[in-house]
């Protein structure tokens, strides 16, 4: 029997995609109008972290290949990606407090505190949290997927090994470091970064483009935390989260602590 011809709505899955849009509101008109819109947002949030997870992993294993102008391809993919996820903020600052508010309770214990995504997010980045991957339960998706990274390599390592093979000797202790800690500061690698930005213009490029990274994600969250509190000001976040006071306390956290601490010395 021959396989039907393949289409576009066949091809991404239109009927599927369009009927996960299901709103918890009701009322005599049916849902709440500004249901929809959040719906979608954070669905396309979530395809989006998706996307940004596949090409840090395909940056990865560019870096570990050295091969240094597709890494700095992919980055101008993902950095271009962060400034749509800001422009979406945009789009949902156009829901008033009071139109939040019409269908919050709905939500229940529903947060986007949940996302394991972003979790994972963070975690290929660097920013590890045992708790993080507590937080899901046994043989769920999310423990299962946060789990692989907690292990993994991330961004970090894989930049630290790029610049060690390319002539930089770093310290034993930064390349051999805990996988599953966090990246922390050190005055060694340093002092071989200040080298590399005096004497190596292509490796002080890809440092640059980490600094972008890096200052990209501090964007997001910094426009993050202007949404909250614009929509639901000091009141607790879903799902019983702290809402706006937790999202501040993540802000102007570098991941990549190092690039930042050697400014004042070049």
């Amino acid at each position: 029997m021959a396989m039907p011809p393949l289409t576009y709505g066949s091809y991404l899955r239109l009927e599927e995609l369009l009927d996960l849009q299901s709103p918890a509101s009701e009322g005599p008109a049916g849902a709440e109008h500004d249901e929809m819109l959040f719906i979608i947002i954070h669905q396309v949030y979530e395809l989006w972290f998706k996307e940004i997870l596949h090409e840090l992993d395909h940056l990865r294993h560019l870096l570990d290949a050295d091969d240094l102008p597709r890494a700095l391809h992919t980055f101008k993919r993902i950095l271009t990606i962060l400034k749509v996820l800001v422009a979406q903020i945009d789009v949902l600052e156009t829901m008033t407090p009071l139109e939040f508010l019409s269908f919050r309770d709905r939500l229940e214990s529903g947060s986007g505190f949940q996302s394991f995504q972003f979790r994972a997010l963070e975690f290929a980045l660097g920013y590890k949290r045992r708790g993080a991957v507590d937080h899901y339960p046994e043989g769920s998706l999310g423990r299962e997927i946060l789990e692989a990274r907690y292990l993994e390599p991330t961004l970090w390592d894989a930049f630290l090994g790029y610049l060690h093979r390319n002539g930089h000797t770093l310290p034993k202790e930064a390349l051999d470091r805990d996988l599953t800690s966090q990246v922390e500061a050190s005055p060694e690698v340093q002092r071989v970064l200040i080298e590399v930005y005096r004497h190596d213009p292509n490796a002080a490029g890809l440092c640059e483009r980490m600094v972008d990274l890096d200052e990209g994600i501090q964007e997001w969250r910094y426009r993050h935390v202007k949404m909250v509190e614009r929509t639901i000001g000091a009141r607790p976040g879903t799902g019983g989260s702290e809402g706006a006071e937790y999202l501040k306390r993540t802000l102007f956290r570098p991941l990549f602590p190092d690039l930042w601490e050697i400014r004042t010395e070049l």
